[in-house]
């Protein structure tokens, strides 16, 4: 059994990855921290027969011997100190933080407004979308990506690579539940603000936007290809993501869904579709996503669906712990069940 420590395991990421991994028949759960929660049981709050209680989040290095992997469900501030220090400690790392998505030092501030302290560490880590850049190898740090980036990238990835589109003008329209903004408590997310409504936030300003193209521009895209718009639905979960594409010359209907369904043949949470099938009630409390293209001469238009707190953050997070320790890559999300109704 892999020993997994989550650090900040009261956040939603956090307490879905923390279930995840005290259900999953690979893994144990070694420790949680939070500072809410300090010396409360895990059972009571996970509402799962586990053993111990919640640690301070300040000595969550100080756990490093009781686990062989943790999870990071913690700020990007947080994240790119505790990355480097838990990896040097042989200590494997999946960071559901952006702390190591992006390329520069440069970019963290202007995005993120934040001083890099460990920019080494930028081109070590692995981006970990595994069906667009495969498994990560043992002893990396993995920068588990972003709900909004995990969909744009899987609808745009494979007609990027097989350039059946433009390399440029990409645009991509994100909505997501409420839980994507995580756990707080600002009046803008309270049920009455929230409720019977929807918006953008962050326009020309989201920080997955230089994810999404600094990994579209490994497989071809211009390097200021993408323009993003999120929105918050009135929902708790899923996320669905509609983009648009100029075609290249030859570029068809039939084309592009020959790409999808070819590039995704082999893999076992993302399945090509219908657009209209890319739903979130398809996909919502599950780790798999659905992606469907469409194509005229002018336009392409690919969407994705996600649930943003599993194939978005702690499922895909999963995934890439069953990978770094070479487990099958479904182990312990192949029994998760779609919330219906």
């Amino acid at each position: 059994m892999v020993r997994v420590g989550v650090v900040g395991g009261t956040g939603y990421t956090g307490g879905v990855a923390a279930r995840l991994v005290a259900a999953h028949p690979g893994l144990t759960l070694a420790w949680v921290t939070s500072d809410k929660l300090v010396g409360k049981p895990l059972a009571d709050h996970l509402l799962m027969p586990v053993a111990g209680s919640f640690h301070p989040n300040g000595q969550a290095l100080d756990l490093h011997d009781a686990c062989d992997a943790v999870l990071l469900a913690t700020s990007a501030e947080v994240s790119a100190v505790l990355g480097p220090a838990f990896d040097e400690r042989g200590t494997a790392v999946v960071d559901l933080s952006g702390a190591f998505r992006l390329a520069t030092a440069a970019d963290y501030t202007h995005w993120y407004g934040l001083e890099h302290p460990a920019v080494g560490w930028l081109a070590k880590a692995h981006y970990g979308l595994p069906e667009t850049f495969g498994a990560p190898k043992k002893g990396a740090l993995v920068a588990n990506p972003g709900c909004f980036a995990t969909a744009a990238i899987l609808a745009l990835a494979p007609l990027v690579k097989e350039g059946l589109v433009e390399p440029t003008g990409l645009v991509v329209d994100g909505k997501s539940g409420v839980t994507g903004a995580g756990r707080q408590s600002k009046e803008e997310y309270s049920f009455s603000e929230v409720d019977e409504d929807a918006r953008a936030y962050k326009v020309l300003a989201h920080q997955h936007t230089p994810e999404m193209a600094r990994a579209l521009g490994r497989l071809g895209a211009s390097p200021d290809a993408v323009t993003f718009t999120a929105h918050l639905l009135p929902l708790r979960r899923g996320l669905l993501t509609t983009c648009y594409a100029r075609p290249r010359p030859g570029t068809t209907h039939a084309r592009v869904t020959e790409c999808l369904a070819d590039a995704y043949a082999k893999t076992p949470f993302v399945h090509a579709c219908a657009p209209a099938e890319a739903t979130l009630k398809s996909v919502t409390g599950t780790n798999h996503a659905r992606v469907g293209a469409a194509a005229n001469a002018d336009m392409v238009v690919s969407v994705a669906a996600i649930d943003n707190l599993l194939k978005g953050a702690a499922g895909q997070a999963v995934q890439n712990l069953n990978l770094l320790f070479e487990l099958p890559e479904t182990l312990g999300l192949d029994h998760l069940m779609r919330i219906l109704p």
